[in-house]
């Protein structure tokens, strides 16, 4: 799982693009969970948590750049 620190000090593409692939895996990981082929059900939980602090991250940053307009 990612450290928030790593989070905090990434740029917003590369937020996005970490945000794509996470997304990614994570339909990668419901399609072998769904075919009994998941090695370690522990990822999908760190996936789906990864993307939520990004996502809460990038709503941080956003509301933060509204403010100071």
């Amino acid at each position: 799982m990612a450290k928030k620190d790593d989070l905090k000090v990434k740029t917003d593409d590369q937020l996005s693009e970490e945000l794509t692939t996470l997304k990614r895996e994570q339909f990668n990981l419901r399609f072998q969970a769904a075919t009994n082929q998941l090695e370690k059900p522990s990822r999908m939980r760190e996936v789906r948590r990864t993307i939520a602090q990004i996502k809460t991250l990038q709503t941080a940053r956003a509301r933060d750049a509204a403010a100071k307009a």
